[in-house]
């Protein structure tokens, strides 16, 4: 028999899982409707989800919600979701928009704090990405969450050189309605130009080009090493390399969250299957 290869090793990694979280999903809400009970804090994620254009964000952030079952909360995607909706806060961001003005934080945290109310994914938890932005920002979000009594328990930050970033950027395509993210070389959907999920058509951002990415990625470093210093003070910070392939980041992450909850994978799945 061949030996498997590095490509298909990860595949088949990516794939249990998949499986692993899906079984946890269903166990959970099997065992939640059998007590009638809803999904405790410790079942759930709360974190902050930061890195540059290209890092990984739109590769992992999906594979956390089907994990944890929680939102995924992305400023951009929200702002838009209000406006459509029409609601009290869209409204209000729109009208700002239109007159070619900033989205206060007050509106924009508002509108997370609304998330968490009346969006049935919330109760898994929450990713938040592309806010905070600021240091006033990150303090006015923990303060909301603290009142909510659902404090951030991770904030991390997918970290790669910037030159590897541009071979990412102008070869990353999009799926607009989930945000799924693939790329033409290192990330490829299973059709070319179609989401592996919804077979839907894929995107390439406008703004994804070595010359915008490089004003993108000077904004974004004054921005964000503020906000790292904040959340290293806080003690929830924490680093991962993104420049690995996107299943060795994926590991990492779940490493990072096993490890705040003190759980064992010898239980899982994975673990049985590679005697791990």
């Amino acid at each position: 028999m061949a030996p498997i290869g590095d490509e298909l090793a990860q595949r088949l990694v990516d794939s249990i899982d998949r499986l692993e979280s899906r079984i946890k999903r269903l166990e959970d809400d099997i065992r939640h409707t059998k007590n009638h009970t809803q999904p405790t804090e410790d079942e759930g994620v709360r974190m902050v989800l930061m890195g540059p254009p290209g890092a990984g964000k739109g590769t992992q952030a999906p594979k956390i919600k089907e994990r944890f079952s929680c939102c995924h909360l992305a400023t951009g995607d929200m702002l838009r979701s209000q406006v459509a909706k029409k609601t009290p806060l869209g409204k209000e961001a729109k009208k700002i928009m239109d007159q070619g003005g900033l989205v206060s934080d007050e509106i924009v945290i508002g509108m997370i704090k609304a998330e968490l109310e009346t969006n049935k994914e919330c109760q898994g938890g929450f990713i938040l990405d592309g806010f905070p932005r600021t240091v006033v920002q990150a303090q006015r979000l923990d303060q909301m969450l603290v009142e909510k009594n659902k404090p951030l328990q991770h904030a991390v930050e997918l970290q790669i050189d910037d030159g590897l970033l541009v071979s990412r950027i102008t070869g990353r395509l999009v799926h607009p309605a989930s945000g799924r993210s693939y790329h033409k070389i290192f990330n490829p959907p299973k059709e070319s130009m179609k989401d592996d999920v919804t077979g839907e058509p894929l995107v390439q951002r406008s703004d994804d080009n070595a010359e915008a990415l490089k004003k993108r990625l000077v904004t974004y470093h004054q921005q964000t090493s503020p906000v790292v210093g904040y959340y290293q003070t806080t003690g929830i910070w924490k680093g991962i390399d993104a420049s690995q392939k996107p299943g060795q980041v994926w590991k990492q992450l779940l490493g990072v969250f096993e490890q705040s909850k003190s759980s064992s994978k010898t239980g899982s799945l994975l673990g049985k299957i590679t005697g791990n």
